[in-house]
């Protein structure tokens, strides 16, 4: 049975966590799914982890919507749901329901994400709820924000903290049926996910949050560079050099095909 928004609430309620990962592509999606992922993030950072860019900035709606396509194609249980990418929704509010409208019709997705918890992102993201479009907040460290704040951890100072819990209840409130914690203390985590009625998926966040996300690469050991609150559960980059270059040496010993 396909995972609801509704669902991911109850398990909130009922203390069970959820679990989320990342996907690109109908591949991964599949396997993801069928391992049992409740949610599956088409995250802006596939414009590193599959077109090769420094950061998240570069990549467009249009790219976005290609790889949402094929990771939906790829899903039956899973809720899916698609980052809305860098300037696809600040400008308006007009903008941004075109930008997620365009997403959930044409990639078939459930949801959409967007960043950022500011006074203008709050307003967005209660118009695009009003009109029946489910949005994804996510607070703290957030990579399209990266040449104003980095990738260092957020929250960190009273200040910042209470900023971060005060975006997290206004993203409740304007009608977000989740948010993203993304690498802040755990206990701002575990103090957010207290104060909200809707699911927290922690990432570098704690062990507080209604459930975790990382990114698929990370957790395969495909990334160039983990970063500092990731685990990768095997080193899938050696174990697919290893495999290519016992082809290579098949092929070149005739010995493929036999």
């Amino acid at each position: 049975m396909a995972i609801t928004i509704q669902q991911l609430q109850k398990w909130k309620r009922q203390g069970r966590t959820i679990v989320s990962l990342t996907a690109w592509d109908y591949l991964l999606a599949k396997v993801l799914d069928e391992a049992g992922i409740d949610l599956i993030l088409v995250g802006d950072s596939l414009a590193m982890v599959a077109l090769g860019h420094s950061t998240t900035l570069p990549v467009s709606l249009e790219e976005m919507i290609h790889h949402a396509k094929a990771v939906n194609r790829g899903v039956n249980r899973a809720l899916v749901v698609c980052d809305l990418p860098f300037l696809s929704y600040q400008e308006s509010v007009s903008q941004a329901i075109h930008s997620a409208g365009k997403v959930l019709k044409e990639a078939g997705v459930g949801a959409v994400k967007i960043e950022g918890g500011s006074p203008r992102i709050i307003n967005t993201v209660a118009e695009l709820t009003a009109i029946g479009i489910p949005v994804m907040g996510h607070v703290g460290l957030t990579p399209q924000s990266v040449h104003r704040l980095g990738y260092q951890q957020q929250g960190k100072t009273v200040e910042e903290a209470n900023r971060i819990i005060d975006e997290a209840i206004a993203l409740e409130r304007a009608g977000a049926f989740a948010i993203i914690l993304e690498h802040i203390p755990g206990e701002l985590a575990a103090t957010i996910t207290a104060e909200v009625t809707i699911p927290t998926i922690g990432i570098g966040a704690g062990v507080k949050c209604d459930g975790q996300v990382l990114v698929t690469a990370d957790l395969l050991g495909l990334s160039d560079r983990l970063p500092p609150f990731a685990k990768s559960y095997l080193n899938l980059r050696q174990v697919i050099t290893s495999a290519v270059k016992d082809f290579a040496t098949d092929v070149q010993e005739h010995h493929f095909p036999e």
